[in-house]
């Protein structure tokens, strides 16, 4: 009933709805990062450099329990987690860190980001969710009508018909209304064994990258592949406590190793 929305369920790529169905996937976790990181460049959110080293880990251990908390095949919590839920969901209040901001603790090769949003915060985020998904799709949709649009196959045909086809309402998709309305905690994931660092820093953030990992970490001015490559999960738990709509988003990143290239 509720599919965990990092995760695509397509087997056969070649069908033309399946490769549709892709394209919204890649879609989708792309919206959710850009939502997430947009806050220095489009709501002047601050980075916010020396969270506790000892909270940063205890939130990694809960976030990690809670990961294994999970009704199986399902992105929902189990009533079991609820307590532990609602206190990372509170834990901004608790240690009077603002929500909107990027409360950041690092060392070489080693960031965790905990970012809070609570009531209207969430509103926007929603919002801005679905227009970077939106976005996306339409110029999609654009691109592959001018490369493909000429060829009369039938595959052809048909895939350019289901990304027409194509309507993913991002709140639902996150299960908003269930969490809203039945009390729901959820918590979804997403990840790549390498992300740019510098796509996260200067296209989604507009922050340079030493903000982000420090200047002991940061690429270099002509940065290879490698010096730019980190392994990256990001972890969104969402919830309602005491009326109010909560989120918390936890980014884990490392950098990869050299024995990996």
């Amino acid at each position: 009933m509720f599919d965990e929305p990092g995760e695509s369920q397509a087997e056969n790529p070649t069908d033309p709805a399946v490769r549709a169905k892709d394209k919204a996937d890649e879609f989708r976790m792309h919206a959710e990062l850009c939502a997430v990181f947009e806050g220095p460049r489009k709501f002047d959110a601050e980075l916010r450099a020396g969270l506790d080293a000892d909270l940063a880990r205890k939130l990694q251990r809960t976030i990690g329990k809670l990961e294994k908390s999970k009704i199986p095949e399902t992105p929902v919590l189990t009533p079991e987690s609820v307590a532990e839920a609602t206190e990372v969901l509170t834990l901004a209040e608790k240690e009077e860190l603002p929500t909107n901001d990027y409360h950041i603790h690092r060392r070489p090769g080693e960031v965790m980001i905990v970012r809070w949003l609570s009531g209207d915060e969430v509103d926007l985020y929603y919002t801005r969710l679905q227009a970077h998904f939106d976005v996306a799709l339409e110029q999609c949709r654009e691109d592959e009508r001018q490369a493909h649009e000429w060829k009369s196959d039938p595959a052809t045909k048909a895939y350019l018909a289901a990304l027409d086809k194509v309507e993913v309402n991002m709140a639902e998709r996150y299960l908003r209304e269930p969490i809203k309305t039945h009390g729901l905690f959820v918590l979804s994931t997403q990840s790549a064994d390498e992300l740019n660092i510098a796509y996260l820093a200067d296209y989604i953030m507009s922050v340079p990258a030493a903000e982000i990992v420090g200047e002991a970490s940061a690429p270099p001015d002509e940065p290879t592949e490698k010096d730019l490559a980190w392994f990256f999960k990001l972890f969104s738990l969402r919830g309602v406590v005491e009326g109010v709509e909560k989120m918390c988003f936890f980014a884990y990143l490392q950098k990869t190793s050299d024995d990996e290239w």
